[in-house]
């Protein structure tokens, strides 16, 4: 269910990064910095097969972040026993679990979330395309800022399509609006040309993230839509090293808005 694989990388900028966003408004927003993460946690499977929800959670509140995307997580399954897994996260790591389903699983459902420092202002879940497994976008609303994700299919054609799909999601809000995922295509790919004509990659490309053990490839990203005549600016961007949780290395990037 993956492409080849990556090694650890860890980005400190000595400058500031610039990619024009709207901005939120008010006081707050004029001098907000936030700690965004990305995390494909394979249902809290390891690279050891073991399944240990406390070891994904210990690896999430060492991000230390604001928001964190989630991937590959159950709801309800059979295979999770009955768990509602991105509560249990929730429950672990102190943070506000939001979810999304992406397919009917196990007597559950399986799909994507989000655990949040902050209860969300508002919350959508849109279906993205995928031949081999259905997949998603979850869309979370905060007072300053916008944070998706999503887990793109392994087929080349359906992630073309969901370029269009995801601009049109994600466009239109008075706020920076961000971008996490799985989205199981490398740096050098049409389907990442594309995205690069709206978005703006703020996770480095030389920055592997798969497989946690060994990453030889770059598959998990974090980016930012282009929008507004505001600026966010990009301080650190960083892939964690977290070799043995999950078969992905959790990514993570701080960005600030306004002067």
């Amino acid at each position: 269910m993956r492409h080849a694989s990556i090694l650890l990388c860890t980005l400190s900028l000595l400058s500031l990064l610039l990619f024009p966003a709207g901005c939120g408004q008010g006081k707050k927003a004029a001098s907000a910095e936030w700690t965004l993460a990305g995390y494909n946690i394979r249902n809290g499977k390891g690279m050891d097969d073991t399944i240990s929800l406390e070891r994904v959670a210990n690896a999430i509140r060492r991000l230390d972040a604001d928001v964190v995307a989630i991937q590959e997580v159950d709801s309800v399954t059979k295979r999770s026993k009955g768990l509602f897994v991105i509560e249990e996260l929730g429950r672990l790591t102190g943070m506000h679990p939001v979810y999304a389903s992406a397919i009917d699983y196990g007597g559950g459902t399986y799909g994507i979330g989000m655990l949040c420092s902050e209860k969300p202002v508002g919350v959508k879940r849109h279906p993205l395309p995928g031949e081999e497994e259905r997949r998603a976008l979850l869309v979370v609303e905060f007072p300053h800022y916008v944070y998706a994700c999503t887990h793109l299919s392994l087929t080349e054609k359906d992630r073309l399509a969901s370029v269009g799909i995801l601009v049109r999601a994600l466009e239109g809000y008075q706020k920076p609006v961000f971008l996490a995922g799985d989205w199981n295509d490398t740096p050098d790919s049409p389907f990442l040309t594309e995205m690069k004509k709206t978005f703006d990659i703020l996770t480095p490309p030389e920055a592997h993230t798969y497989p946690a053990d060994t990453p030889r490839t770059t598959i998990d990203y974090i980016a930012v839509l282009r929008q507004g005549s505001q600026e966010v600016r990009l301080t650190h961007a960083e892939v964690i090293d977290a070799p043995l949780e999950s078969d992905h290395r959790p990514v993570k990037v701080v960005v600030g808005c306004g002067e």
